[in-house]
């Protein structure tokens, strides 16, 4: 496996990514509480465990409890930090007395998301700062002047983006001094538009796939980690529940479940290393809670798909034969 992109400037950090979304009691108005808390104890040790050292952060997870959570534990446990790289997303605003739900990478709203993370987070600096969607209004000269701004004090190390393609990371790639480090996007087994754009090129039968060519092979070029969210599928593959599901996700299940026994692994290490069979060198995000599933995640390691086990596994999600 290719060692990946992050390595450059994180030399040591994890192949699996830690996705905090699903800590702090769930996305309600409830007061954290110390099953809470308890809770994402447990989680970071089982990830630290399991040599999952990259936590993925946003300050809109769980309506801000979920980094706020996280910033107990570390408040109750400083030299957890340092085992650690933290990256956490900006720019989405929930409807409010000033407007609806919209993004914002303006300079002020940047300023008091980093500031608010790092108290909520309770550390001196974020390792990897992520633009969670691609604003319509954003200035590229204004972000890069931001970002610029809280290097240089100390605040944050590196500038990622999420949910962006290729002209547009170019784009503010251009008025940075610094390289962008991550793009995070939905790539899956059951969401493949990003694979499928390779295979339909030039295909009427690809005309509605809505993913931006040339995005891998663009950050593949420039040394951008692609980190992928939702790559669990929240599950339709391995094992919850297939009530109520298509027969190509049954039968993908089924395959799974086959494949995870021929290579002595888990149904999870099979679906993360799908992913990471990918020559982009693909860095799976997981967030589920459940400890047991966090240690079969990490499994995916260890594993190394077959090309025709990663091609029956991609034609049975697709559920139709290759042009």
């Amino acid at each position: 496996m290719s060692a990946l992109p992050l390595k450059s400037v994180f030399p040591n950090v994890s192949s699996l990514v830690y996705g905090c979304m699903g800590l702090g009691g769930g996305w309600n108005n409830n007061a954290i509480c110390a099953a809470d808390i308890q809770q994402t104890h447990e989680v970071i040790d089982t990830a630290l465990q399991s040599h999952i050292n990259y936590f993925d952060h946003a300050d809109i997870y769980t309506f801000g409890k979920a980094e706020t959570v996280f910033g107990q534990v570390l408040k109750q446990r400083p030299g957890l930090r340092d085992n650690m790289y933290l990256q956490t997303k900006c720019g989405i605003r929930f409807e409010d007395g000033k407007g609806p739900k919209r993004y914002d990478l303006s300079s002020a709203w940047i300023h008091y998301s980093v500031d608010k993370s790092l108290a909520e987070l309770h550390t001196d600096y974020i390792d990897v700062l992520v633009l969670h969607r691609p604003d319509p209004l954003m200035q590229a000269t204004e972000i890069a002047d931001t970002f610029h701004k809280l290097k240089a004090a100390g605040k944050v190390r590196f500038l990622g983006v999420s949910n962006m393609q290729q002209h547009q990371i170019s784009a503010l790639q251009r008025v940075l001094d610094e390289p962008i480090v991550v793009n995070q996007i939905e790539m899956s087994l059951q969401k493949h538009a990003w694979l499928d754009e390779s295979i339909y090129a030039g295909n009427q039968e690809g005309k509605d796939i809505n993913f931006t060519p040339g995005t891998l092979e663009y950050c593949n070029q420039n040394n951008i980690q692609i980190q992928a969210w939702s790559s669990l599928c929240q599950g339709v593959y391995s094992g919850i529940t297939t009530v109520g599901q298509s027969n190509a996700i049954i039968q993908t299940s089924q395959l799974v479940a086959t494949l995870a026994a021929e290579y002595n692994t888990t149904p999870e290490a099979i679906l993360l290393s799908w992913l990471m069979r990918h020559p982009s060198q693909i860095q799976p995000v997981i967030g589920t809670t459940n400890i047991e599933r966090i240690k079969a995640c990490s499994q995916a390691t260890q594993v190394s798909l077959s090309r025709e086990h990663w091609y029956a596994l991609y034609v049975s999600a697709k559920g139709q034969e290759l042009p």
